[in-house]
């Protein structure tokens, strides 16, 4: 055909019938044509053949690539690397599955299906299983008390509690120690849960911004501002997964299933302790525990921090010739002191006692 008998745009058409721009990102079918010291060569239909790393073909070591991808089969890949200096894609096979099986998953624990998992190790807390080559946690509470190290290499039945695909982990339970209904285990806990009541929970899971505790059937969160009434830079300095604590309720939301937990209310609260102790306009000792861009935080009262402003850490350090450190024991006045909001406002001009 003439190019003078041909549009421009069925040009372009037939142009896109024969190229195809593959990128990263891009889910496609490829078959395997053989392999070599790399991995699986794939052909995707590009201009030369892509390759699948052994490390994006297998999940464990003992696996063999042959059996997983099998010769001039056709699989899905996905294109984790753009062309190299020859030409040639790199691909995944392991991530495609691996998001099936995330998907897979969420839609057995919203069926509340029953699925088989093989205990792969025993951790502090519980134990961990591999359930479709993702490996999930068993909390010990949610084990039966006969099942013990000897169960390694054990096939088990396992319950999903919580996914969360974005953190890669879940949390799983036996069904023999448990309700194959978890849903009416909560709601029975729920109708026994009341604001103020002091129960016994396991840590199962620690975050950023708090812990998860299983009281019963049901994960509460404890927040980390809730943890202690000292500041905690993360809840694992202080909590482990396993570590059976007591905690008071102080929040229920019956629609979304959700409790949030305290456990600093089941000790006295320091600021009520320091509130007739510490005078406004009184020099006191602190200790430095953290350093901001817009002040330090001193210890002036076990568990109770004040507020030293920037400025004054700008004085103090021009007056000492040294630069304030975490740990250092400074003398302060109390400018400020209000107990019932928790805030105390320093300041390191002794002078200020007088005024």
């Amino acid at each position: 055909m003439s190019s003078n008998n041909i549009s421009d745009e069925q040009y372009e058409e037939l142009l896109k019938q024969y190229e195809y721009n593959f990128k990263k990102g891009d889910l496609v079918q490829g078959t395997v044509e053989g392999y070599d010291n790399e991995g699986a060569i794939i052909d995707i239909g590009a201009k030369s053949n892509a390759i699948c790393p052994e490390r994006e073909v297998k999940s464990n070591k003992e696996d063999s690539i042959q059996e997983i991808l099998k010769l001039k089969e056709k699989y899905e890949f996905l294109i984790v690397k753009e062309e190299d200096e020859d030409g040639r894609l790199t691909l995944s096979y392991r991530k495609v599955q691996s998001a099936y099986n995330w998907k897979q998953l969420e839609e057995i624990k919203n069926e509340d299906k029953i699925i088989e998992g093989t205990v792969v190790q025993v951790v502090k807390g519980g134990i961990l299983v591999d359930v479709l080559g993702i490996k999930g946690f068993v909390p010990s509470s949610h084990l039966r008390s006969k099942e013990t190290e000897s169960i390694i290499g054990s096939k088990i039945e396992l319950k999903i509690l919580s996914i969360d695909v974005l953190q890669n982990n879940f949390i799983l339970s036996n069904r023999k120690v448990y309700s194959d209904s978890m849903e009416e285990v909560k709601k029975d806990v729920f109708g026994q849960l009341e604001v103020g009541q002091i129960v016994k929970g396991e840590v199962v899971r620690i975050a950023d911004f708090g812990a998860f505790v299983d009281i019963g059937g049901v994960d509460g969160l404890l927040p980390l501002s809730q943890i202690s009434w000292k500041w905690v830079d993360h809840p694992a300095d202080v909590l482990k997964i396993g570590e059976k604590i007591e905690v008071e309720i102080i929040g229920i939301d019956f629609d979304k299933q959700r409790v949030s937990l305290s456990l600093k209310n089941l000790e006295p609260d320091p600021w009520v302790e320091a509130k007739g102790k510490i005078q406004e306009g009184e020099i006191i000792k602190g200790k430095v525990t953290r350093i901001k861009h817009f002040g330090a935080f001193v210890e002036v009262y076990p568990c109770v921090e004040a507020l030293l402003p920037q400025s004054e850490v700008v004085q103090y350090q021009n007056e000492h010739n040294s630069i304030l450190d975490v740990g250092e024991v400074i003398d302060t006045v109390v400018l400020k002191f209000n107990p019932d909001d928790k805030r105390i406002a320093l300041s390191v001009n002794l002078n200020k006692k007088s005024e």
